[in-house]
């Protein structure tokens, strides 16, 4: 049992969904309904805060209902939806209730959902908190930039006074796009020479052609701007999917001098390096996957507490990674091998991204929280076999119970119940 004071034999006590008593392990009452987890570890369920739910209703299985098994099937019990890729972008209220809508009697695990802010939409932050956001997102660099562009400095300085007043955080993807085209435009320049001395080697430089137009210099600039106007309003903001080990230094100064902003890292740039990658096109994601060094020092840095948090950013779509129902197995894997515990994972994956969204009944197992459980087989291993940049990967740990307020919603070999998620908001 992994919880905040120990990670040890332990019984749980559940009455309402939520834990009323966590007490030595033969503390068992007499008649109450028992799940023994045996030698399995039994960890708080899973906080995702960094998921892309798609419900346009194109071919690809990435509504609330598929997501939502896969996270159940992963050991998330309560991920945030993204802004920007169902219908209409969800910058306003109308968008932030159509959304909850959507959601509702759909989803197997909790969901809360993040506000977009764009140019312009300042007046819509206090309704779409009213309509049950949990907090906001922003891009410096927009891959749809008609249905949600990015936010220039100008516009930055419009919204954050208003955010920091209301105590939110505000999630940035920070990459710039002006060292991304100065790259770029350098990469054309060279075109006929690549196209001659490369053309051979296909997938593999195509992938070294994104990394190197997705230079460090570009997150590298877009924190440093972010920092300064962290410093400025004092608005809670949060890194979204930190490549960039670069970055690490001008944060740590910015959370030693007391800044409120943190930062999140992803499964996959802790798992892959740029050079092993051969299929561009599985493993496009912005910022993109870098090198060995690189991987090493984000591991260093989420060990050492300057990165707060691993989410998954998971996104069937392109450019996106596909990794939710994988998120726990491949962080086991990697932890383990470095010498971390299940404890560092429930720091990582459950508490801290309880924190960022104000999540206060979740991402933790004691007294007063949901009964949101995950039971791990902690030795057991599995061959990946879905299309995904994992696949045929051999990995450790396996979910075998998913429990959302003590309700058991995934159980590894029989199929699923009726969905029993809620949309949560924001508290007061």
């Amino acid at each position: 049992m992994v919880t905040p004071r120990a990670t040890g034999p332990a019984a749980i006590h559940i009455r309402g969904g939520k834990i009323v008593g966590v007490l030595p392990f033969d503390d068992v009452p007499a008649g109450g309904s028992i799940d023994d987890a045996g030698e399995a570890a039994v960890m708080p369920g899973l906080v995702d805060t960094h998921v892309h739910v798609n419900e346009r209703g194109h071919a690809g299985g990435n509504g609330f209902e598929a997501v939502t098994r896969a996270a159940a099937a992963g050991g998330t019990t309560t991920l945030v939806d993204v802004p920007m890729d169902s219908g209409a972008a969800t910058t306003t209220a109308d968008a932030v209730n159509a959304k909850r809508h959507a959601a509702n009697g759909a989803c197997h695990v909790d969901v809360g959902l993040w506000g977009g802010v764009v140019p312009g939409n300042e007046r819509e932050l206090a309704p779409m908190l009213h309509a049950g956001a949990l907090g906001f997102e922003c891009a410096l660099m927009s891959s749809d930039p008609d249905r949600f562009p990015a936010m220039s400095e100008m516009d930055l300085r419009a919204a954050m006074p208003a955010i920091a007043r209301r105590g939110v955080p505000l999630l940035v993807h920070a990459e710039l796009a002006g060292p991304i085209e100065a790259a770029r435009a350098r990469q054309r320049a060279a075109e006929g020479l690549l196209a001659r001395l490369f053309h051979a080697r296909g997938s593999r430089r195509a992938y070294r052609r994104h990394l190197e137009s997705h230079p460090k210099e570009a997150e590298n600039a877009a924190i440093a701007q972010m920092i300064a106007l962290c410093r400025e309003f004092g608005t809670r903001t949060h890194i979204l999917h930190l490549s960039s080990s670069d970055a690490l230094t001008p944060l740590f100064h910015a959370r030693s001098a007391g800044l409120p902003i943190t930062a999140e890292t992803c499964p996959h740039y802790l798992w892959f390096v740029a050079d092993e990658i051969a299929d561009a096109a599985m493993f496009t994601c912005d910022p993109p996957i870098r090198e060995r060094e690189n991987r090493e020092f984000l591991w260093a840095a989420l060990a050492g507490g300057l990165i707060q948090m691993v989410a998954s950013d998971h996104s069937p779509a392109p450019p996106g990674i596909s990794s939710l129902q994988l998120s726990l197995p491949i962080m086991w894997t990697g932890s383990r091998a470095r010498g971390y515990t299940l404890a560092h994972l429930a720091e990582w994956m459950c508490r801290n991204p309880a924190r960022l969204a104000g999540l206060t009944r979740k991402g933790v197992i004691d007294v007063g929280f949901d009964a949101d459980l995950v039971i791990l087989e902690p030795e057991a291993t599995s061959t990946v076999e879905h299309a995904t940049p994992y696949l045929g990967l051999q990995l450790t740990g396996v979910v075998e119970r998913t429990y959302l307020r003590g309700m058991r919603v995934f159980d590894r070999g029989r199929p699923f119940d009726v969905p029993r998620g809620r949309v949560i908001v924001r508290e007061p």
